[in-house]
């Protein structure tokens, strides 16, 4: 779906201050590669087509979350970490859940170890590695853009390909610009996820109404004053008042922008997380 996207004022930059077609058979011999070892991030890079959203950091007004089409005749180097679950257990017969984890503004660049710094990819260098049960993929976007649904949608497709992944237990989420990024995915296409978390992003309401079949559980900060935290009460009760019942918003009293600290430090949203299969994947893979 095409949409237009709210227009809104991003002040955002605090988020750096607080802070591959084969078969499954064929991706499990790739995950014994030694290029691939289990239970740490590695670093990997994927060749896709140019994204065309562009950050304007002249303007007031940053349309974050509108999406922009990607350029089929360029292309572009896009790193990413990647995490393979050391606890085969955690796997189903189709391969491992898959969580996308979308960093904030503060965290573009050339510099893939700033992806680190908040969020999965950041308990990933924790013990709570040992028992992570997702096969984690975390992007870093490119300085001077901002996430790209088709180029993101794009990479999940060429990890799909490498790794033995459960294709009904693909999971998103992300903060700040990458809450955006996570109502944008959800947006161009929703049935692709099980279940998504956005973190004090936002989407326009009318937008949020295409979303009543799906879950989602929000997070924000009553004190967020980058993102204000009416953006996230709005889409609730926007999908809400379409008749949506999969929709849940918790704000945290006395919390600014950085939300995404109790949210992904609570166990709870990875249980949640995993409650959820996409029945329009469910023994497709």
């Amino acid at each position: 779906m095409k949409i237009k996207w709210l227009p809104i004022l991003f002040l955002m930059f605090s988020t750096a201050i607080l802070s591959y077609g084969s078969t499954v058979r064929g991706a499990d011999d790739k995950m014994k590669d030694s290029e691939n070892p289990v239970g740490q991030q590695i670093l990997k890079t994927a060749t896709l087509p140019n994204s065309l959203s562009l950050f304007r950091p002249g303007d007031k007004l940053q349309r974050l979350g509108e999406p922009e089409p990607i350029d089929e005749s360029q292309t572009e180097e896009i790193k990413y970490w990647l995490f393979i679950p050391e606890n085969e257990s955690a796997k189903t017969e189709d391969g491992f859940p898959l969580l996308l984890f979308l960093h904030g503004m503060g965290e573009r660049g050339d510099d893939p170890e700033k992806v680190k710094i908040h969020g999965p990819a950041n308990i990933l260098e924790t013990d709570k590695a040992k028992d992570w049960p997702f096969l984690t993929i975390s992007p870093q976007c490119p300085n001077g853009k901002y996430w790209s649904p088709l180029q993101l949608l794009k990479l999940l497709d060429e990890v799909e390909t490498l790794y033995p992944i459960d294709k009904s237990r693909e999971y998103v989420t992300g903060l700040s610009m990458g809450g955006f990024g996570t109502w944008m995915l959800l947006i161009e296409d929703a049935d692709r996820f099980a279940a998504s978390a956005p973190i004090c992003g936002g989407v326009e309401a009318e937008e949020a109404k295409l979303l009543l079949d799906y879950p989602i559980w929000i997070f924000h900060g009553k004190e967020d004053f980058a993102v204000p935290v009416k953006y996230s009460i709005d889409a609730e009760l926007a999908i809400q008042s379409a008749g949506g019942d999969k929709v849940k918003l918790t704000v945290y009293p006395g919390v600014g922008h950085n939300s995404w600290v109790p949210a992904y430090n609570d166990p709870e949203l990875y249980q949640w997380f995993l409650k959820h299969i996409n029945p329009l994947k469910k023994n497709k893979n």
